[in-house]
Protein backbone atom coordinates (compact mmCIF):
# COMPACT_ATOMS: atom_id res chain seq x y z
CA UNK A 1 0.00 0.00 0.00
CA UNK A 2 1.45 3.40 -0.97
CA UNK A 3 2.29 5.81 1.74
CA UNK A 4 -0.04 8.78 2.33
CA UNK A 5 2.69 11.29 1.49
CA UNK A 6 3.20 9.67 -1.92
CA UNK A 7 -0.55 9.70 -2.62
CA UNK A 8 -0.81 13.37 -1.67
CA UNK A 9 2.22 14.26 -3.81
CA UNK A 10 0.89 12.42 -6.86
CA UNK A 11 -2.59 13.89 -6.43
CA UNK A 12 -1.12 17.37 -6.16
CA UNK A 13 0.97 16.80 -9.26
CA UNK A 14 -2.05 15.59 -11.26
CA UNK A 15 -4.08 18.58 -10.05
CA UNK A 16 -1.29 20.96 -11.02
CA UNK A 17 -1.13 19.40 -14.49
CA UNK A 18 -4.89 19.79 -14.94
CA UNK A 19 -4.83 23.44 -13.86
CA UNK A 20 -1.82 24.15 -16.11
CA UNK A 21 -3.53 22.53 -19.11
CA UNK A 22 -6.68 24.57 -18.50
CA UNK A 23 -4.72 27.82 -18.22
CA UNK A 24 -2.78 27.02 -21.39
CA UNK A 25 -6.01 26.39 -23.28
CA UNK A 26 -7.49 29.65 -21.99
CA UNK A 27 -4.32 31.56 -22.96
CA UNK A 28 -4.39 30.17 -26.50
CA UNK A 29 -8.08 31.05 -26.83
CA UNK A 30 -7.36 34.59 -25.67
CA UNK A 31 -4.54 34.88 -28.21
CA UNK A 32 -6.90 33.73 -30.99
CA UNK A 33 -9.45 36.34 -29.95
CA UNK A 34 -6.82 39.09 -29.98
CA UNK A 35 -5.56 37.93 -33.39
CA UNK A 36 -9.08 38.09 -34.84
CA UNK A 37 -9.55 41.54 -33.32
CA UNK A 38 -6.31 42.78 -34.87
CA UNK A 39 -7.21 41.28 -38.24
CA UNK A 40 -10.63 42.93 -38.13
CA UNK A 41 -9.15 46.33 -37.20
CA UNK A 42 -6.44 46.13 -39.88
CA UNK A 43 -9.01 46.97 -42.57
CA UNK A 44 -10.15 50.19 -40.93
CA UNK A 45 -8.32 53.44 -41.66
CA UNK A 46 -6.39 54.93 -38.78
CA UNK A 47 -7.40 58.39 -37.53
CA UNK A 48 -5.12 61.31 -38.24
CA UNK A 49 -2.98 62.34 -35.31
CA UNK A 50 -2.39 65.91 -36.40
CA UNK A 51 0.79 67.60 -37.43
CA UNK A 52 3.95 67.36 -35.34
CA UNK A 53 4.36 71.13 -35.66
CA UNK A 54 1.11 71.70 -33.79
CA UNK A 55 2.17 69.38 -30.99
CA UNK A 56 5.53 71.14 -30.77
CA UNK A 57 3.82 74.53 -30.49
CA UNK A 58 1.59 73.29 -27.69
CA UNK A 59 4.57 71.84 -25.85
CA UNK A 60 6.53 75.05 -26.30
CA UNK A 61 3.62 77.11 -24.96
CA UNK A 62 3.38 74.77 -21.97
CA UNK A 63 7.09 75.17 -21.24
CA UNK A 64 6.83 78.96 -21.48
CA UNK A 65 3.93 78.93 -19.03
CA UNK A 66 5.94 76.81 -16.59
CA UNK A 67 8.91 79.17 -16.87
CA UNK A 68 6.62 82.15 -16.22
CA UNK A 69 5.25 80.48 -13.09
CA UNK A 70 8.72 79.56 -11.83
CA UNK A 71 9.93 83.13 -12.37
CA UNK A 72 6.91 84.45 -10.48
CA UNK A 73 7.66 82.10 -7.59
CA UNK A 74 11.31 83.17 -7.62
CA UNK A 75 10.26 86.84 -7.49
CA UNK A 76 7.88 86.17 -4.62
CA UNK A 77 4.72 86.94 -6.58
CA UNK A 78 1.68 84.98 -5.43
CA UNK A 79 -0.20 83.40 -8.33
Amino acid sequence: MPEPVTVIALTSLVGLCIVTAGLLKAWLAWLRIRERELDRNADQPRPERGSPEGAARIELADLKERIRKLEAIANGVDL
